[in-house]
């Protein structure tokens, strides 16, 4: 919503207010101002000038000299190339000394070695929107009215000696949609009066009802209906200052009457439409629901077509407008216009939407019905309007309004006590302070015992419904910077965040750390997507939307690995064919196919890694992502959370995934063993389908890790006693992995045991068939004192012992 100062102050008195302050008072009072722009652009000096004569350069075909009088007893010879001047005409004259926007300074010059001494102006010289003047205007120099005075600086003529505060309205707030709404939010932020429109008509002899007549067929969709009859007007151009009203407000001017009903629905927020009333036939109104088949040419020349939830407005049996939306241009007022039928109504916000929506037709109109208009403006807007095309169209307003009428709303009625108020805002507000915020507003209201206030919400402010929304504005007129500061007790410390948004944030910031890029995907995918890693999705059934965007988007997604993959496959279809991948997000399981329950939400964490680590250079071969990297990502998540000790892994073969490079992350819970996840290479068919380089993949579920993850650290005393080193490579066969060897000695070794480590596989013939070899290196030492070799020898052994006895392992000689 686009509010002129100037126009503002005509309803509220704002003297003492700059655009800027009243805009940082509304703004602290809840009602948020987008900017304050000026309508001036950098114009002074620009008078009105009459164009006495006009003569055709001596020295140029599309030149003229003309003779200019601006008021100072003097004329002025200005060369002018507009094709559109002429003698007689008033125009904008910037004189010798003038500046026009983007600080052009007007200098006295010669054109083809004629004087002029200023320049003609158009509009956008002027720097106004052109688009927003009438059609006769856009091009060329600018004609102003013949009314206008000679020498009158152009800022006042046109308006622009003005600002315009942009409102950036939340949907709760349709009150202000109109001027008068925003007056007395103003008024009731600084107490000042605000200040009605004269809408008193001068009725003629003639009655209304003899001339129209309204029915109304669905009075759900249009529960009040007005109409009024003007006859013998005179179609024309307005005056400047409606022009230059609706010109502040983005609208643009078209005819009198035309202006005066867009006028009155800025003024009141009451859209309102003018039928040309000698092409209703009879004067006869009845509004309805749209019919099969029915079509309507709309105000912009297109042709609709209407659908049976569509309302319209029809002479009887044809439609003539789409209500609230449109007019039909079958009934435009134009220069032809005698008579004119001015509706004013009130329609449903839900039907005047999915119309404007469907259709595409999203107007001033339709935004103002579809946010519910007050129900007491419908006449006084109608009577304003009437009051002034009979004034600026020379027309004569019949006597009466005709109307259909439904039940008209009750007064909302809500009653909050003094301790509520100031429990809920933990203020120490009187009874007389709340009294005084009630009366600024507007709202009528009775004092009852115990200070509980039976307040009665205006038609205009239909948020009010609740106790709460009372509270509400008390807290906008007291100033929330007046509310003071209070502690929360209990349990919750302030601005804290919960264990899993701490595990979140920080293995965010760790694989980011890691040179991993973070992807934030939809949560909507294809059916033929959840079809993908069944092992990460426990065989769930997807969630199908209810009204899709489109059918690559049609179902909730069951794993994070195929979004990673739409992701790699966008970049590498533009010529990025590395990266390195991660998203934490959730997935979403069911096992019905209809629902009747909530899917269960998942927490997941994925990895993707395609391509090269390290590119290549002068100095070396570039380096490709392999198993370990992707693994090495799943150890630091395991190393910042604390998880070490508890992670472990197991071959495994899930579907899409290679069979012989893959495994099962495993954590160690209370009940024993848990398959969390997966590390692994995608199957080679996945990875050229889907045209990839080797490509490796990580998925696990989160629940688990925030129970057992950790971010406490152990801190140890550096070692004073040496270390005593012992390697040992033993034969075993190939199913045994060297976690189990590793585990196996370090439960033996015990406390003495300070590390271990795989440091060579090896396979061969000389082995035997399905053997394989598995070097270790074991680090022994004693908090306390030095070991001796003795102590060392006979733990070593057991270790030894152990392997041979749980695995058949064999010393390597």
């Amino acid at each position: 919503m686009k509010v002129s100062y100037q126009w503002l102050n005509e309803y509220i008195d704002l003297s003492g207010l700059t655009a800027e302050e009243l805009a940082e008072k509304m703004t602290r009072g809840g009602i948020e101002i987008d900017g304050v722009e000026s309508r001036n652009k950098g114009v002074s000096g620009v008078v009105v000038g009459h164009v006495v004569s006009k003569e055709k350069h001596p020295d140029a075909d599309k030149l003229n000299v003309c003779k200019v009088d601006v008021g100072t007893g003097e004329e002025l010879q200005i060369v002018c190339g507009a094709a559109n001047v002429d003698a007689g005409q008033l125009v904008p004259v910037a004189v010798i000394g003038a500046v026009l926007p983007g600080d052009f300074k007007i200098k006295r010059a010669k054109l083809r070695g004629v004087e002029s001494q200023g320049m003609i102006c158009s509009a956008k010289e002027l720097g106004l929107n052109d688009k927003l003047l009438p059609k006769e205007q856009q091009e060329g120099i600018l004609v102003l009215p013949e009314s206008t005075r000679i020498g009158a600086p152009i800022a006042d003529v046109l308006g622009i000696d003005d600002e315009v505060l942009e409102l950036d309205l939340t949907p709760n707030r349709s009150d202000c949609l109109s001027m008068l709404g925003v007056a007395y939010e103003v008024g009731a932020l600084t107490g000042r009066e605000v200040k009605l429109p004269d809408n008193a008509v001068l009725d003629a002899a003639l009655e209304t009802k003899g001339l129209v007549s309204v029915s109304v067929e669905a009075p759900e969709q249009c529960p009040h209906y007005t109409a009024r009859y003007i006859k013998d007007v005179k179609i024309g151009a307005s005056p400047a200052w409606l022009q230059n009203r609706l010109m502040a407000a983005g609208i643009r001017p078209i005819n009198n009457v035309v202006d005066v009903t867009n006028f009155v629905m800025l003024e009141y927020g009451q859209p309102l439409h003018a039928f040309d009333a000698d092409r209703v036939p009879g004067g006869r109104i009845v509004v309805r629901m749209a019919r099969e088949g029915e079509t309507l040419v709309t105000l912009d020349d297109q042709e609709r077509k209407l659908e049976p939830h569509m309302l319209v407005i029809t002479d009887g049996n044809e439609p003539i407008a789409l209500a609230g939306v449109m007019g039909g241009a079958g009934t435009e007022v134009t220069a032809a216009t005698t008579n004119i039928l001015l509706e004013s109504a009130r329609f449903d916000g839900g039907t005047v939407r999915k119309t404007s929506r469907q259709l595409g037709l999203r107007s001033e109109s339709s935004i103002r019905f579809e946010k519910e208009v007050d129900p007491s403006n419908v006449i006084p807007a109608l009577d304003r309007a009437a009051s002034l095309i009979a004034q600026l169209a020379d027309g004569l307003a019949t006597d009466g309004i005709v109307e259909a009428a439904a039940k008209q709303p009750e007064p909302t009625i809500v009653e909050v006590t003094l301790d509520r108020i100031n429990g809920y805002l933990g203020t120490e507000l009187s009874s007389l302070e709340i009294r005084s915020i009630l009366g600024r507003l507007r709202f009528a209201y009775e004092v009852g015992g115990g200070d509980a206030f039976r307040v009665e919400a205006p038609t205009r402010r239909g948020d009010i419904t609740r106790a709460v929304d009372i509270i509400e504005e008390v807290a906008r007129l007291h100033g929330y910077d007046n509310i003071p500061t209070t502690p929360i007790y209990g349990d919750v410390i302030p601005g804290s965040l919960t264990k899993p948004q701490a595990i979140r944030r920080e293995l965010r910031k760790r694989l980011a750390d890691s040179g991993l890029h973070e992807v934030v995907s939809y949560s909507f995918t294809s059916p033929a997507r959840t079809e993908l890693f069944p092992g990460l999705s426990d065989g769930a059934r997807p969630v199908r939307l209810a009204m899709p965007m489109s059918e690559d988007r049609s179902v909730l997604r069951t794993t994070l690995i195929a979004q990673l993959l739409e992701t790699a496959v966008y970049n590498g279809n533009r010529k990025n064919n590395s990266a390195a991948l991660f998203e934490i997000g959730s997935v979403f399981h069911t096992d019905e196919e209809t629902l009747t329950r909530l899917p269960r939400e998942k927490h997941r964490f994925a990895a993707l890694l395609t391509g090269n680590r390290t590119e290549a250079g002068w100095n070396g071969k570039a380096e490709t992502y392999d198993f370990y990297d992707a693994k090495g990502i799943v150890e630091t998540i395991a190393s910042v959370l604390g998880l070490s000790d508890r992670l472990s892994y197991a071959a495994a073969q899930p579907e899409h995934f290679h069979p012989g490079r893959t495994a099962a992350i495993v954590l160690e819970t209370e009940t024993g063993p848990m398959t969390i996840g997966y590390v692994g290479q995608l199957h080679p068919a996945n990875q050229v389908e889907w045209e990839l380089a080797d490509t490796y993949a990580i998925e696990l579920e989160l629940e688990p890790v925030y129970e057992y993850a950790s971010f406490d650290i152990e801190y140890r005393t550096l070692p004073r006693y040496p270390a005593m080193e012992r390697d040992i490579a033993v034969v075993v066969d190939e199913a045994v992995s060297a976690s189990s060897l590793t585990k196996a000695a370090t439960l033996t070794a015990g406390e003495l045991l300070e590390s271990i480590r795989v440091f060579d596989v090896y396979t061969g013939e000389r082995l035997g068939a399905g053997k394989k070899s598995v070097a270790l290196a074991l680090v022994y030492r004693h908090a306390d004192r030095t070991l001796t070799d003795e102590e060392v020898t006979s733990l070593h052994a057991e270790v030894v012992g152990q392997l041979t006895q749980s695995f058949g392992a064999e010393l390597r000689k």
